[in-house]
């Protein structure tokens, strides 16, 4: 589990056709094989590492969801280890867990921020209110906007010099995850519009026997 909070951007040393190796500082700190690192928000597991980077194996199904396909060498990537429990959230809970790609729209300079919009498919949309949380490639962000086709976020100036959303340009794809709370809900509101059932219950670990 992740905040959304980048620690830090990664360069591309290696792209192979199911790993990568990144060049990092900070999240090298106390990382060993075998621990999660979320590369541009997705949650990824360290198979090798020296002083200055780490590789990862990288599936094919992340492929399809994410962006990661795209990297090349030189790329710049957003890196966060994962949560200690009882450590701060300053974010909100990410899984690292890719649900689709959009599209940086436009980013509209306003006072010390910047309007990032994003084209959206409606599989991301349908889970978006203003005030929520996204992830954008594994940077916590809150909706300012949204429509049914695209949503916008206010991201801060610190937040453009210390994570990759500084350099975005238009059309690039990003990695989008939302809430998973806004899941869940959905979920439980499903099952509530078509009664309580018996799999229902078993499926959420109730005892149906007599």
């Amino acid at each position: 589990m992740f905040t959304g909070i980048v620690e830090e951007v990664g360069e591309v040393q290696a792209v192979q056709a199911t790993s990568l190796r990144i060049c990092a500082r900070k999240v090298l700190t106390d990382t060993k094989n075998g621990d999660s690192v979320a590369v541009n928000g997705v949650c990824l597991t360290v198979t090798a590492l020296d002083a200055s980077s780490f590789s990862v194996d990288v599936m094919p199904e992340t492929l399809r969801r994410s962006n990661l396909g795209l990297l090349r060498r030189g790329g710049h990537v957003n890196l966060e280890r994962a949560s200690a429990l009882g450590g701060h959230l300053g974010g909100h809970l990410v899984q690292g867990h890719v649900d689709s790609t959009g599209k940086v729209v436009s980013m509209v300079p306003e006072d010390n921020a910047v309007l990032l919009k994003i084209a959206a498919p409606a599989s991301i949309i349908r889970f978006l209110v203003e005030k929520a949380f996204i992830a954008v490639d594994g940077a916590s962000l809150t909706v300012a906007q949204c429509d049914a086709t695209s949503f916008t976020v206010s991201v801060v100036g610190y937040t453009l010099h210390n994570t990759t959303i500084g350099s975005y340009k238009t059309g690039q794809p990003v990695n989008l995850e939302v809430d998973i709370l806004a899941k869940y809900v959905e979920h439980f509101m499903l099952a509530k519009s078509r009664g309580i059932t018996m799999d229902f219950l078993a499926e959420h670990g109730f005892s149906t026997s007599r």
